[in-house]
């Protein structure tokens, strides 16, 4: 299983940048997690969006799900070499925000049930509730062999530990630096608290991603590696072996 980083920043793209965006590819399956703003132009240098099997969204903020809009109008244009619509998985709420995703039936949604796996292709997909400020999914994601973790938007809360559970590669956000929680940053983690929950989940390897921009990278690096040496931040346009 290989996944590539599309995006990592979050609430909005650093120059140059994208928002969140994960391309997930094994054996053939092909699933897009989340897909934020620029994430479509950089999908399309590694696969058509037609030929994707599946998209997951963690959640219906704006940074996670923009380019969805782009990625119809994609879609429809190349509807005669693609018979079917794309599965989306994807919270039910907020309904606003939800009406808009639809688009001439290339999408069909399909609600996230808690702790109940689907089958795409050769992966097993397994949502997980984080604590966030609208409903949002962690993922636990399997080719059989190998597992990854995505953290999706979510503040501190146990339920981060058991999604990252002995994974063999955990994406998490780390959106602030600790003085920012202490200044009453809310909804997301810290590099610090990411860096403490791959320690308690024992964690093979840890990617920080969901970077603010106006955040210095290097100081996000240096709070996770405190509490988990092996923290790295995720590389945009990079692709990683789970």
């Amino acid at each position: 299983m290989k996944v590539t980083v599309l995006g990592r920043y979050g609430p909005f793209p650093a120059a140059g940048g994208a928002c969140s965006g994960y391309l997930i590819n094994a054996s053939g399956s092909y699933v897009l997690l989340d897909c934020g703003a620029g994430v479509l132009s950089r999908l399309a240098v590694y696969i058509a969006p037609e030929s994707l099997s599946a998209l997951i969204l963690s959640h219906l903020h704006s940074d996670h799900i923009s380019d969805v809009s782009v990625l119809r109008y994609a879609l429809d244009l190349a509807s005669e070499r693609r018979d079917d619509a794309l599965p989306v998985w994807v919270p039910l709420e907020p309904k606003d925000q939800l009406g808009q995703l639809l688009y001439r039936d290339h999408l069909v949604l399909h609600e996230p049930l808690c702790g109940q796996a689907v089958k795409i292709g050769a992966l097993k997909a397994t949502p997980v509730a984080v604590k966030h400020s609208i409903p949002t999914f962690g993922w636990r994601i399997s080719d059989g062999a190998k597992t990854l973790a995505y953290s999706a938007d979510s503040e501190n809360c146990e339920s981060l530990v058991e999604l990252a559970r002995e994974a063999d590669l955990f994406l998490c956000e780390a959106t602030y630096i600790d003085e920012r929680l202490r200044q009453g940053g809310r909804n997301h983690l810290s590099a610090r608290q990411a860096g403490q929950i791959a320690a308690r989940a024992g964690v093979k390897r840890l990617l920080l991603t969901h970077l603010c921009p106006l955040e210095d990278p290097d100081l996000l690096l240096a709070e996770a590696q405190k509490v988990f040496p092996a923290a790295e931040l995720a590389v945009e346009r990079r692709t990683y072996e789970v």
